[in-house]
């Protein structure tokens, strides 16, 4: 596994555990609002040295008595063909499993949940079916594609047989107000949403990297329009 990089302690990625993530290499989204550049672009990628498997799953074994959960984030997981062993072994050792994803691999998904690999998954909903392609960095047929992929990801979801949130990161110039409630409308009805204020900086666009994140209130004026469509919006 391409292990981009470890956080060891994090209290807020995994509701209700302590935690650490651990930052799987590689993505097949380009979202220009994007600010983990060096797990996404190949040639910055290669730049970088991974973590040794070895080294993280010795990592695990050592905080067994303090954490009790473990994030997978990136990059994208799903597009490694090993992640359900990789979560397999994350398991072995007892610790609850929160995935992080683009919802780009419905199969892989139902797989995990199937074997009862992952205990919560957090799904990122980049925008509403009409401005996905813009806002995944895809121009071609490509994005149809995808979005079908996507649709399927939030319908299993829904379901309810794993614990769940959708999330939006909220990007000014990119996503209006209006343009999340469609989210919403998409979305509903569904049990959590998270709204994600945009953080510039290093992202694929350069020209968002001076870009002004949202200010509180226009935020928490879209929170409460979405409050209808799901039982809990929260913002993070």
């Amino acid at each position: 596994m391409n292990i981009g990089g470890l956080q060891k302690l994090t209290l807020i990625d995994f509701p209700g555990k302590i935690a650490c993530t651990v930052f799987l290499a590689g993505c097949n989204f380009r979202c220009p609002f994007c600010y983990n550049v060096s797990l996404v672009l190949p040639e910055v990628i290669e730049k970088h040295f991974p973590l040794p498997e070895k080294e993280f799953f010795d990592f695990l074994r050592e905080k067994k008595d303090y954490l009790e959960g473990v994030c997978l984030s990136g990059g994208e997981p799903t597009i490694h063909p090993d992640l359900p062993s990789f979560c397999e072994k994350i398991k072995k050792l007892g610790y609850s499993l929160k995935l992080d994803t683009n919802g780009s691999h419905p199969a892989l998904l139902k797989e995990l949940i199937d074997r009862n690999l992952v205990d919560y998954i957090a799904m990122d909903v980049k925008a509403s079916p009409g401005k996905y392609p813009k806002l995944i960095g895809f121009k071609n047929c490509a994005s149809g594609y995808l979005l079908d992929k996507v649709s399927r990801s939030i319908n299993l979801l829904k379901e309810g047989r794993v614990d769940y949130e959708f999330r939006t990161t909220v990007v000014p110039g990119l996503l209006s107000k209006n343009d999340v409630i469609k989210i919403g409308r998409w979305l509903a009805p569904a049990k959590k949403y998270v709204l994600q204020n945009f953080k510039p900086g290093r992202n694929i666009e350069s020209k968002l990297e001076k870009a002004q994140p949202y200010s509180d209130e226009y935020l928490f004026s879209i929170k409460k329009a979405l409050e209808p469509f799901f039982e809990l919006v929260q913002i993070r």
